[in-house]
């Protein structure tokens, strides 16, 4: 995920759902994350990082469990939580950063 940097630099809040492909909590998230796309439309972006496949981000985040989710602005987490969250929580959480 090179371009991992990039991504999250953005100006707009960027959404990053540390997940695994085994983890149950993790695909019941995976379809609150498709309702808040739908709820914040272009105002924000959403990414899935496996952190299986990407082991080094998940370190360098201090991901220990999945799903982690984390808000970047600019470069920087504004907000983390750990667990399934709500699309509302989520969609409010992104728009604070809008």
């Amino acid at each position: 995920m090179n371009d991992f940097q990039e991504i999250i630099k953005s100006s707009k809040p960027t959404l990053v759902d540390f997940f695994a492909t085994w983890c149950g909590p993790c695909k019941m998230q995976a379809p609150i994350l498709e309702q808040v796309k739908e709820k914040i439309g272009d105002k924000g972006t959403i990414v899935k990082v496996d952190i299986d496949k990407n082991a080094d981000l998940a370190a360098r985040f201090r991901v220990q469990s999945v799903p982690t989710l984390i808000l970047f602005k600019d470069g920087e987490p504004v907000w983390r939580t750990v667990g399934v969250q709500q699309a509302e929580l989520l969609a409010e959480k992104i728009m604070e950063h809008a």
